[in-house]
């Protein structure tokens, strides 16, 4: 048994909501540096050469990628021979979040009631997922999201006879619903199985897998593929104006589902897809 302290939980929280914040990922830079080099309309290259001005500017200033700072999402993957000593972990989490979204100077977009819309003033609550896993380490990952590709998202509950035909028609209608309001080009989440909310959680969590990694099944493999190409093909390019960089990647994640049913859900992630993981 390994015994982890809050403390500890806290500072990788309060640095991972920072950092994501002002970098992205490799795997992400590097698709938005290949979409520039490869878009085929110039209004497009121009749009991707400027977005690769922003990330440099991030980077080297210290400011956020985007004035969006998002609501805090965190997947927990806790080991089940940890012990987590000091304050409860949820509090723990939430302070990780407000040290976070303070100390580093990111917009506060959080409100306490969804109709009364006061603001908390510090980012919190977090939106937590808790995962019980073998072993005696914490897996953080940390993914602010921003509600203009949020907003965007939706959820399908097909007919099992829709099949995979009708997953890939839920997947255009979605990308196609968000055109230039979802800020793309876009990486695209799915979760497909399991019920209205497990579908849900799954697409969110396709969009902090690297994007230089397929689903190891080889359908949905093969589909990420397909459903990238028809979506490039769609014509809404970047930032709406056109061309033929629409998404970055298209990331599925499938589950076990009821005989009845076959929900999908596309979660829609603009090209500012923020996310860090670390291991304590």
């Amino acid at each position: 048994m390994r015994t982890v302290h809050t403390d500890e939980i806290i500072k990788n929280i309060k640095e991972m909501c920072i950092s994501a914040n002002l970098e992205l990922s490799e795997d992400v830079k590097n698709r938005i540096l290949e979409a520039s080099e490869n878009e085929s309309s110039e209004l497009g290259k121009k749009i991707l050469s400027q977005l690769k001005e922003n990330m440099e500017i991030a980077k080297n200033e210290s400011i956020p990628i985007c004035q969006d700072t998002g609501m805090a999402v965190v997947f927990l993957k806790i080991g089940q021979d940890v012990h987590i000593e000091g304050m409860n972990l949820e509090d723990a989490v939430n302070e990780g979040i407000r040290q976070g979204y303070t100390e580093g100077y990111l917009r506060k977009s959080v409100v306490k009631d969804p109709i009364l819309r006061e603001n908390t003033k510090d980012n919190t609550p977090g939106i937590i997922h808790y995962e019980i896993v073998s072993g005696e380490n914490i897996e953080i990952t940390v993914a602010p999201k921003g509600f203009g590709s949020e907003n965007m998202s939706k959820v399908y509950m097909l007919k099992p006879a829709d099949g995979i035909e009708g997953v890939k028609d839920a997947i255009l209608d979605a990308v196609k619903n968000a055109g230039p309001n979802a800020c793309p080009p876009f990486v695209v989440g799915v979760g497909i199985g399991g019920t209205f909310e497990k579908c849900a959680l799954m697409s969110k969590k396709a969009l902090t897998r690297n994007l230089n990694e397929h689903n190891e099944v080889e359908y949905l493999r093969d589909l990420e593929i397909e459903m990238l190409e028809k979506i490039n093909k769609l014509d809404i390019g970047p930032a709406g104006l056109h061309g033929s960089t629409t998404a970055l990647a298209v990331n599925i994640i499938a589950y076990p589902t009821h005989i009845a049913g076959l929900p999908v859900a596309v979660n829609m992630c603009c090209h500012v897809d923020r996310h860090a993981t670390r291991v304590i």
